[in-house]
């Protein structure tokens, strides 16, 4: 499987600005933020789609929304409220195949997203 841009990222070979990284999840400013508050966290396997999930993976997905709870309370959005986004496929929204979570705050949402 060829380097996803989010595989390129975690190697360095991109430049972002890190917010967070362990030995699993790796998260970063989005570069097109749709929020005041936008990251993108990512695990540092490469799954191309959620419908790629196994079993095994099951640790994994938890732990990236644990991140995510704990980037939101970091910068100080997690009382007044935040959003997670998995986009699934084209007609899902996602346009880079390498699964990731959106951590958006730091404003007010509606619902339907739109």
């Amino acid at each position: 499987m060829e380097d996803s841009i989010f595989t390129k990222i975690i190697k360095r070979e991109i430049p972002s600005d890190i917010v967070y990284e362990d030995d699993d999840v790796f998260a970063f400013k989005d570069i097109s933020p749709q929020a005041p508050v936008h990251i993108i966290i990512i695990p540092k396997r490469q799954i191309p789609t959620l419908n790629n999930l196994e079993d095994q993976d099951s640790l994994l997905m938890g732990k990236l929304i644990i991140v995510a709870k704990n980037i939101a309370k970091s910068l100080n959005i997690a009382e007044d409220g935040y959003r997670l986004v998995f986009n699934c496929n084209e007609n899902g929204g996602q346009t880079v195949f390498h699964i990731h979570c959106h951590l958006m705050g730091g404003r007010k949402f509606s619902w339907p997203a739109g």
